[in-house]
């Protein structure tokens, strides 16, 4: 029995244990100028993602949003949200294991990240945002070809 066990393949492990808002900032400096202006404005969304190993096979994501929408030179608003979850993720190769931290967990934080602009966004009276899906697994594949194309020009 016991060597039935030691033949088995060890299976990949992953779960979810939670997910909550680790900071959150909005701020609107132009205000109640800027809801005299016309609503033509240009929305920047830049994103990033950090992990921090908490113990053995456990881990937090925080994916980082920062939405600044500015009319002209104005800034509207700036709205900053730190979407963090906490997963067990284990029995993984060390590639597929970067890509889980860098893509899939990411994926699954996004939607709350979106929800919590959207609402900062209508608690400052400004009109509907609605983030754009993003591919997250693209984002990942073009940092590791970039990694490698680097790796290649001080390897040559």
């Amino acid at each position: 029995m016991a060597e039935a066990i030691n033949n088995q393949e060890v299976q990949p492990e992953f779960n979810i244990q939670r997910i909550y808002v680790k900071d959150v900032s909005f701020e609107a400096p132009n205000t109640p100028l800027v809801f005299q202006k016309e609503w033509q404005p240009e929305v920047g969304l830049d994103m990033d993602t950090k992990t921090n190993l908490l113990a053995d096979s456990i881990y937090e994501v925080v994916l980082t949003l920062t939405v600044t929408c500015k009319l002209g030179d104005e800034t509207a608003f700036l709205c900053e949200v730190h979407q963090a979850g906490i997963f067990t993720i284990g029995n993984l190769p060390e590639q597929q294991l970067a890509h889980c931290l860098a893509a899939f967990c990411p994926n699954i934080l996004f939607p709350y990240a979106r929800e919590t602009v959207a609402s900062m966004v209508n608690r400052g009276s400004f009109p509907q945002l609605n983030l754009a899906p993003v591919n997250f697994d693209a984002l990942f594949a073009q940092h590791v070809a970039q990694l490698q194309a680097q790796q290649a020009t001080a390897d040559a």
